[in-house]
């Protein structure tokens, strides 16, 4: 069996920038364990796998442990596919996650995507947390991650965590956070429990950041940037109970997957 595969760097202009995913299309779901062992295969921080439907399209994300409810990236890679590759003509796509629908369009020489807003609540700081950064965050807030705010960015570049106290956790994972230089704000993102140590650019925490600085800075439109060692930059829109993400992918590598 022969399946095609992308990989596409996300929220990025260039190779070799931006954080990478591969993307398949399928024709009909396989078994999980397929899924699985090829996200696996491939080791990068997610695979999405796609299948055409009356509506769109239905749309997973796997990391090389397990599957996960909520990637930006990768869908991010798979609109760039599906309109740039595959030359879909209607102006926005529709996908069907285990989030709900996720709507992707064109805007400009970037692609945008409309998400559910996922604000952080307050929360209280643990010594695992504390340790596993090994600094202690000004805040703590929490929704699908833990959310560390600290006083610069500075700070946030010189984190060096301990991913095994990370991996404890009871959340997928953790970002921290700061203001940053020229941008709103400025974030790096660890789940090694997932089986990521750093994420280099996480749309899906994005989802928890915009509300958390739009709230802070009263400001519903921000700049932000991923300063993981790739990096990669989303201008993000609080909209609501929706965040919209903008951001460019490149395609990296047409490839074949053989079994």
């Amino acid at each position: 069996m022969k399946l095609k595969q992308y990989q596409v760097d996300a929220f990025t202009d260039k190779v070799f920038g931006g954080n990478p995913a591969a993307v398949v299309p399928l024709s009909s779901w396989p078994d999980d364990s397929l899924l699985q062992a090829i996200a696996e295969e491939n080791n990068l921080s997610e695979t999405a796998f796609f299948v055409s439907t009356n509506n769109g399209f239905k749309l997973r994300w796997f990391t090389p442990t397990r599957e996960v409810k909520l990637c930006g990236h990768a869908t991010l890679a798979t609109a760039h596919v599906i309109f740039e590759t595959l030359g879909y003509s209607k102006r926005v796509i529709t996908f069907e996650t285990l989030s709900g629908e996720l709507f992707v369009e064109r805007n400009g020489d970037r692609l945008q995507m409309n998400f559910p807003a996922s604000p952080p609540t307050p929360s209280d700081l643990s010594e695992t947390l504390t340790r596993g950064l090994g600094l202690r965050p000004i805040e703590v807030l929490a929704a699908d991650d833990y959310l560390a705010v600290f006083d610069s960015e500075a700070t946030i570049r010189a984190i060096m965590p301990n991913y095994a106290v990370l991996g404890e956790l009871d959340l997928r994972g953790v970002i921290v956070t700061a203001p940053g230089i020229g941008v709103d704000f400025v974030s790096r993102f660890f789940a090694p429990k997932y089986g990521i140590p750093e994420d280099p650019v996480t749309g899906s925490a994005h989802c928890t950041l915009a509300p958390y600085w739009a709230n802070k800075l009263g400001k519903n439109t921000l700049n932000a940037k991923q300063v993981s060692k790739r990096g990669g930059n989303i201008t993000c829109e609080v909209n609501g109970d929706r965040v919209f993400l903008l951001g460019t992918a490149v395609t990296f590598m047409e490839a074949e997957i053989a079994f």
